[in-house]
């Protein structure tokens, strides 16, 4: 069984939430290999004049430690 490792990102995005996740992960892939999951642990919105004009999420990437 592989070793993981876990960092936490903060990704944003004007569309959605599931944007900000991928966003979090194509970040993460330009320095990172093997990940192998993007857990999101927070969701939240950027409110101007009743309108939502960003989506925040906090998440969890992992990835295996190569040896």
């Amino acid at each position: 069984m592989p070793i993981l490792k876990v960092i936490e990102i903060l990704a944003t995005s004007k569309n959605s939430w599931e944007d900000a996740a991928a966003n979090a992960v194509k970040e993460a892939s330009k320095t990172v290999r093997g990940i192998r999951s993007c857990n999101v642990q927070n969701q939240s919105a950027v409110v101007e004049k009743g309108k939502i004009v960003e989506n925040i999420i906090n998440c969890k990437i992992s990835f295996a430690i190569e040896k």
